[in-house]
């Protein structure tokens, strides 16, 4: 359990968020509910780092992810109370900077930046290359930044676990809080890796829709719609946001991380890295399958993916009589890679907040043999417990379980 001896429980009071369907709490939870154009490759678009306080001089340093961490940061911060300008740079009041941590995962970091200089060291010469590109690409940049631009001292790192970094980095982080070593932690993923090259790269590996239409679990399913994006949540410890009267989201009870020792792209036969996982999960937050109500699943909308899932969703919760409600709002965000999870993570929080399950996107026929109880339109929901997944190349596997405070 994300409990440590001395009884620290952590509670997320922030949250913020860059995605192609919205940036902002409201926009994004709103856009998780609309359709959307059939496109492949799904972009954020109108995003202006200089809206977050950054200079044009201070944005050109940054690669588009590290600029998107910095922005769902901002907002995180400022949603919890932390952060009065989202434009200002410095340490935040109440904050004490050697307790507050930082930990973003990206499945790529800079890779935008990398491509960008590789064409120019190919048409003007190794001279002409930045300076600046390692620390651009380094896929700890979004963390750095992050903590050099509030002055955060407490420990700052990056998880990469491909589509899981998001889901990794947000457990990890509960868990420097119920240690004892933080008392606030800004965790999430971010992701901005849709260069020419590694669009191509997901199409020659036929993992792309070839419709443009992301539909977790249905019958029609053809692969994923790359994205892009960050999400970012406040993690606290519940007493300090208790005693600061802050608004509490849902309490971070449980997670756990597994391998499939199988194969690089696909789920181990029967998804037995994954049901572990959950299981691991459900057992770590100390709760009982017949109690979580709800999943939101990794649901990619590829043929092997989304049936793998499913399969291990049945296997773990019909022996306990429990038929959870299913989301996957990759159908509307598409696929964001090291930044879903967390992505993820913030729609589960704001699941919480509007008591309301948003729908499967692009999903119209549930697959027969997807034998789960998908979300096709809002549903209220009474909050309970409820899960998270993500499942990354490499055979990573994260599963995170929020509980209502």
């Amino acid at each position: 359990m994300i409990e440590s001896r001395d009884g620290r429980r952590v509670v997320v009071t922030g949250v913020g968020v860059v995605a192609p369907c919205g940036t902002g709490a409201d926009p994004f939870w709103a856009g998780l509910a609309k359709s959307i154009e059939p496109t492949v490759v799904r972009r954020v678009g109108d995003f202006d780092p200089e809206q977050w306080g950054l200079s044009r001089v201070e944005a050109r340093r940054l690669d588009r992810f590290a600029q998107f961490a910095i922005s769902a940061a901002a907002q995180a911060l400022a949603d919890a109370g932390e952060l009065a300008d989202v434009t200002a740079p410095g340490a935040p009041a109440d904050l004490d900077p050697e307790r507050t941590g930082v930990l973003i995962g990206s499945g790529i970091g800079g890779a935008l930046s990398w491509e960008r200089q590789a064409i120019i060291c190919r048409d003007k010469g190794e001279r002409a290359v930045s300076p600046l590109t390692v620390p651009m690409v380094m896929p700890n940049a979004a963390s750095a930044a992050i903590s050099m631009r509030w002055s955060l001292y407490g420990p700052c790192e990056t998880i990469a676990t491909a589509c899981s970094s998001g889901t990794h980095s947000v457990i990890n982080a509960a868990r420097w809080i119920a240690a004892g070593r933080c008392d606030l932690a800004i965790a999430g993923g971010s992701e901005a890796c849709l260069t020419d090259t590694n669009v191509a790269a997901f199409s020659n590996m036929r993992a792309l829709s070839s419709t443009g239409i992301s539909r977790p679990f249905d019958v029609d399913r053809d692969g994923f719609c790359a994205s892009e994006g960050a999400g970012v949540l406040v993690l606290e410890e519940a007493s300090r946001a208790a005693a600061r009267g802050a608004r509490v989201y849902a309490e971070v009870a449980g997670g756990a991380s597994t391998a499939d020792g199988y194969h690089l792209t696909a789920p181990a036969p029967g998804g037995r890295g994954a049901l572990a996982c959950m299981r691991l999960a459900v057992a770590d937050a100390a709760i009982s399958a017949g109690e979580v109500t709800h999943v939101n699943a990794h649901g990619t909308s590829t043929p092997l993916n989304d049936a793998t899932e499913a399969a291990v969703i049945t296997e773990l919760f019909a022996p306990a009589g429990a038929r959870p409600a299913v989301t996957a709002i990759k159908g509307v965000t598409g696929h964001s890679l090291g930044a879903a999870g967390a992505i993820e993570a913030v729609a589960l929080a704001l699941s919480y907040a509007h008591r309301e399950l948003p729908p499967t996107g692009g999903t119209v026929n549930v697959d027969p043999e997807c034998d789960i109880d998908v979300v096709l339109s809002p549903r209220a929901w009474l909050p309970a417990p409820a899960l998270s997944n993500s499942f990354g190349f490499g055979g990573h596997n994260g599963t995170l379980v929020f509980v209502p405070a």
